[in-house]
């Protein structure tokens, strides 16, 4: 039986087809390989790209992970210097490598597959190849020498399981806070708002049906309690985002890492990043559950279903001119139909409610992810944590341009709302007829009692 060849070309996000003469050659215990000659990433990143390329999307995507990753890795290298157990000219260097990363260089050199088996795995080691090679290279080293900086200098206390657990979250923190930005800017349009239509009466709906007189300005008042309190909660939400597992390696025990470096990398890495970190009060459990990214999620879902909600309303009340409800003037940013001259639909609206579905798909993977864990550790961290970034992008996006392209320049159609406030005051005069009609009825039955 053929044994197939270890050493064939490459042929994956950021590198090209290898030529002789244009590559070098790695060996580990699985034997050697061919990569790019002056590939930053090593053997280990190559066979991921051999056997797990295949989303098409790669961690050079995701730029302030990669930041999170390196910083984490900054922070582990200035613990093992303090814990004397990593020389301070590596440690110097492997720091000034991680600068670089943090930085914003050499990003497109982190290619691995953003989805791929083994908890995590092919980002540390992806990372940990980039930056040995650019600390050797300070050194005077090559690439590919791995000398007089190994690997397993740059991961030296670390597995995959702590190190990437906590970049994960560094980056989610970062991301969900741009959402609550949005939400505050969101807030502060709708308010403008409420306040704008405040004296703008107009008909009230329930099951679809004509109710009573209502203010435009109540309705746009409910919008804000609600994002208000949404945004609440997913701060709340994301304040789990500085619990983290570093220090606990695999299971959550701590093997492999230097005591005092335990002690001393939560208070470094805070320091790094200018806030306190803390550890989790059970490092077993942050290894096996990951139910803080499926808060954050859920409460991503749930702003999502308010927000459809939201933007639904705004495209009855705006539907029409003529055949519609016709209470609100959305403001026009393209032509609506190639065959109806001069006819304009609510693309915001309905762009945010695309959004919105993208956000909910992505919240059923971090489900998905969280009750797929075994054991003593959950593989499906780095999928989980890549749904929660991409739900908070999009989200992040769409809100801030459903607040300025539609809630920033809507108006009212007052001669519409005042038709329909007609229409409400007549149902208030049924309602309050009615009532007359049920206290009489009460007070004939009392007489007779």
């Amino acid at each position: 039986m053929a044994v197939p060849s270890r050493s064939r070309p490459i042929n994956g996000p950021g590198t090209s087809l290898i030529q002789l003469g244009e590559s070098r050659s790695e060996s580990d215990s699985l034997g050697s390989m061919k990569i790019p000659k002056q590939a930053l990433y090593g053997i280990q990143t190559a066979r991921v790209l051999e056997c797990m390329n295949f989303s098409g999307v790669s961690l050079s995507s995701y730029p302030d992970l990669i930041v999170s990753l390196a910083t984490v890795k900054k922070a582990c290298a200035a613990a093992n210097l303090e814990a004397r157990i990593l020389e301070p000219d590596l440690c110097a260097a492997i720091v000034q490598a991680c600068d670089q990363v943090i930085a914003g260089s050499h990003h497109s050199e982190f290619v691995v597959d953003m989805l791929h088996g083994g908890g995590s795995i092919a980002f540390n080691q992806n990372a940990n190849e980039v930056l040995a090679n650019l600390a050797n290279l300070r050194l005077g080293s090559g690439v590919g020498d791995y000398s007089p900086i190994s690997r397993q200098h740059v991961n030296l206390s670390q597995s995959t399981s702590d190190v990437c657990h906590t970049a994960f979250r560094l980056c989610v923190k970062a991301r969900i806070i741009r959402v609550i930005d949005s939400l505050q800017l969101l807030f502060e349009s709708l308010e403008e708002k409420r306040c704008e239509f405040l004296n703008v009466e107009t008909l009230a709906r329930t099951c679809l049906q004509d109710a009573l007189t209502t203010s435009m300005g109540t309705t746009f008042g409910a919008y804000k309690t609600f994002v208000s309190r949404r945004r609440q909660h997913l701060e709340d939400a994301n304040s789990r985002m500085d619990e983290v597992n570093l220090g606990g390696t695999v299971i959550g025990d701590g093997s492999g890492a230097h005591p005092d470096y335990r002690k001393v990398v939560p208070g470094i890495l805070s320091r790094l990043i200018g806030r306190d970190l803390v550890l989790n009060d059970n490092l077993f459990d942050a290894a096996q559950h990951i139910d803080d990214l499926s808060d954050v999620s859920g409460e991503l879902r749930t702003l999502a279903e308010g927000l459809i909600k939201i933007a639904k309303d705004l495209r009855l009340l705006s539907s029409g001119p003529n055949g519609g409800f016709s209470e609100l003037i959305l403001p026009a940013v393209m032509e609506g139909s190639s065959f109806f001259k001069g006819k304009i639909n609510p693309v915001v609206p309905e762009s945010l409610i695309q959004a919105c579905m993208v956000v909910l798909g992505a919240d059923r993977v971090v489900q998905s992810a969280a009750e797929h864990g075994e054991l003593n550790l959950n593989v499906f961290d780095g999928l989980a944590a890549k749904s929660v970034l991409d739900a908070a992008q999009v989200i992040e996006r769409a809100i801030v341009m459903f607040t300025e392209h539609c809630i920033v320049g809507i108006n009212v159609n007052h001669e519409r709302c005042q038709q329909l406030a007609l229409l409400g005051c007549s149902q208030k005069q049924k309602v309050s007829g009615g009532l007359t009609e049920y206290s009489e009825d009460i007070d004939r039955t009392k007489s007779q009692l």
